[in-house]
């Protein structure tokens, strides 16, 4: 299992869009073949900060994720709300396994 967490800080003025933004991509990514769970996470005492928690089944599974057009839409649509670029940390997920 492959988990990525991608850490966003959004400008105060786009929270709204992100957060739709996010609903749109997070729908059709929990109906990808392989997906376990694509969370979306805002951080309690600072609302501009989220944290993406993306889990699939294999790298090749999380890899064909970039290529849909849900994502590719979500990241052009987001480019710019951000104060500085979404940084994704991978891990092997170890439990739950399957």
């Amino acid at each position: 299992m492959q988990v990525t967490l991608v850490h966003v800080v959004v400008k105060s003025e786009f929270i709204e869009n992100f957060i739709e933004a996010c609903r749109l991509n997070h729908e059709s990514s929990i109906a990808e073949p392989g997906n376990f769970r694509f969370d979306i996470l805002q951080l309690e005492d600072d609302p501009c900060k989220f944290v993406l928690y993306e889990s699939y089944k294999s790298k090749e599974d999380a890899a064909k994720h970039k290529d849909t057009l849900h994502y590719l839409t979500w990241r052009e649509s987001v480019a710019n709300w951000m104060t500085i670029p979404r940084q994704g940390v991978i891990y092997r997920g170890l439990f739950p396994n399957e």
